[in-house]
């Protein structure tokens, strides 16, 4: 098919807690599985408060993040050169390859956070005070 159409809420809620090589603990909805895309992964991740994604980089991925809801303390920048931002809902951001970045609900409700990557491809976190700058 050509295109898809889908609503939130008709895509399962997994839970990562219960997926040993896939921290954080976090639920997610995997929008990507559910519309079967090739080039992009589309995800909207649930964080209770003080939950988080830790600071970390990809080798090849670009990574656009949009605040549905919650507010968030953003970690973003290279190794030594971290800074950090505030974002409520309706803030985007991005990570470009080999830039790190992470990120925690700091507010007293749920936060929602739609996160797109491409290329939709494996590309584990790594620590990016581990690389090194060109």
């Amino acid at each position: 098919m050509e295109y898809e159409v889908v609503h939130t809420d008709d895509v399962p809620k997994t839970d990562l807690s219960e997926v040993d090589e896939v921290p954080p603990d976090l639920q997610i909805r995997a929008l990507d599985e559910v519309l079967d895309t090739e080039h992009v992964q589309l995800k909207l991740w649930y964080f209770e408060p003080g939950e988080e994604i830790n600071y970390h980089a990809h080798a090849e991925q670009e990574e656009l993040y949009y605040v549905l809801e919650g507010e968030f303390s953003l970690k973003l920048g290279r190794s030594g050169e971290e800074e950090y931002v505030d974002a409520g809902p309706g803030t985007f951001w991005i990570a470009k390859p080999e830039i790190g970045h992470g990120h925690r609900n700091v507010g007293d409700e749920q936060g929602v956070v739609l996160a797109i990557g491409a290329p939709g491809v494996e590309d584990p976190g790594l620590d990016p005070h581990g690389l090194e700058d060109e």
